[in-house]
């Protein structure tokens, strides 16, 4: 067998994203709507052992060397410290990172230091309660900072923020986020607006674009390039801030696609692979599993999906067609 997940183009995913459930205690306007959506039924969901099952697979018959655990909201998951212990006993160890909307991380946060979680993503739109409760449909802008603070204390560094930037909602406060995160130590990254609400209602005119959040930023901070090299597969174009060593980075998913360095992979809350965030199609492992498949047999199918894997996500195609599920639904 051969232990990578490659595909036609030469690309080889070595970065897992798993998806922990499709729940979320946000309604962000560009995820979801007010209303929620309906959720997976708990026995179409991965168990913790079925979840720790195939990110040892991953991880030791296909060559993953990273693993970001996601949502819908991963901390609403209560096995979510025993699944990261069980993730970062494996050998050879993984990178071990989440992705959260940072509320109730204050509280959880030494337990995931102490299972060995590296380091958090959190999201943070808005320094504003009012735009916070605009965006998200929730008053919890105070969690999440106390989130943030938590996770740093905790030693689950760096911190990083994720930053979505809308049209006459959030975008004139570009400068301030970053602000805040200079001050703080966090190390914030921009994220054009992608397709992937669940009302379909993106429209490219209404994204703020990479550069346009770039001018904004420039206008207050001097910012330089950090060696393209030292990019390798990352999304993020880093800038230094101000001569360093504080960086920013700059997602341009849409505008500055990097799908030629993809290197990720990703799997569903029940246990779906989607080779593409934009993917139409899914390879299912939950079926076959509980059907009494061994090691070699998942790992052969989770290739199979991966070396389908199109060249790039086709946003600019004409044709170009949303994905089905949501952010919320297929992980981060």
């Amino acid at each position: 067998m051969t232990p990578v997940l490659s595909d036609s183009y030469g690309r080889v995913a070595t970065d897992l994203r798993v998806s922990l459930t499709d729940r979320c205690n946000l309604r962000c306007t560009y995820c979801m709507p007010p209303e929620g959506l309906e959720w997976l039924p708990k026995p179409e969901l991965l168990t913790d052992d079925e979840v720790v099952r195939l990110v040892r697979i991953g991880v030791t018959l296909l060559g993953i060397r990273e693993v970001r655990f996601t949502g819908g909201e991963p901390l609403l998951r209560r096995g979510l410290p025993g699944i990261v212990a069980a993730t970062t006993a494996l050998a050879p160890r993984p990178k071990t990172a989440l992705t959260t909307n940072g509320i109730g991380l204050a509280r959880v946060a030494p337990a995931l230091a102490e299972a060995g979680l590296d380091r958090v993503n959190v999201s943070l739109d808005t320094l504003d309660p009012e735009v916070f409760e605009k965006l998200a449909r929730r008053r919890r802008l105070d969690d999440v900072l106390e989130g943030l603070a938590g996770a740093a204390r905790a030693g689950l560094t760096p911190v990083k923020v994720n930053a979505v930037l809308m049209r006459g909602v959030n975008d004139h406060e570009a400068v301030d986020l970053l602000g805040y995160c200079l001050e703080h130590g966090y190390r914030l990254r921009f994220i054009e607006q992608m397709p992937l609400d669940a009302q379909h209602g993106w429209r490219r005119e209404d994204m703020v674009t990479a550069d346009e959040i770039l001018e904004r930023l420039s206008d207050a901070y001097d910012l330089t390039p950090v060696d393209a090299a030292e990019r390798g597969s990352a999304p993020a174009e880093e800038f230094s801030v101000d001569g360093g060593p504080a960086t920013v980075g700059v997602i341009g998913s849409v505008t500055r696609p990097f799908c030629g360095a993809c290197d990720r992979v990703r799997l569903t809350a029940d246990g779906q692979v989607r080779n593409c965030l934009f993917a139409r199609e899914e390879s299912d492992l939950r079926g076959p599993m509980r059907a009494g498949a061994d090691d070699a047999e998942i790992a052969e199918r989770w290739r199979a999906a991966v070396a389908a894997k199109l060249p790039g996500h086709g946003i600019d195609n004409p044709e170009f067609l949303q994905p089905t599920r949501p952010m919320s639904a297929i992980g981060g």
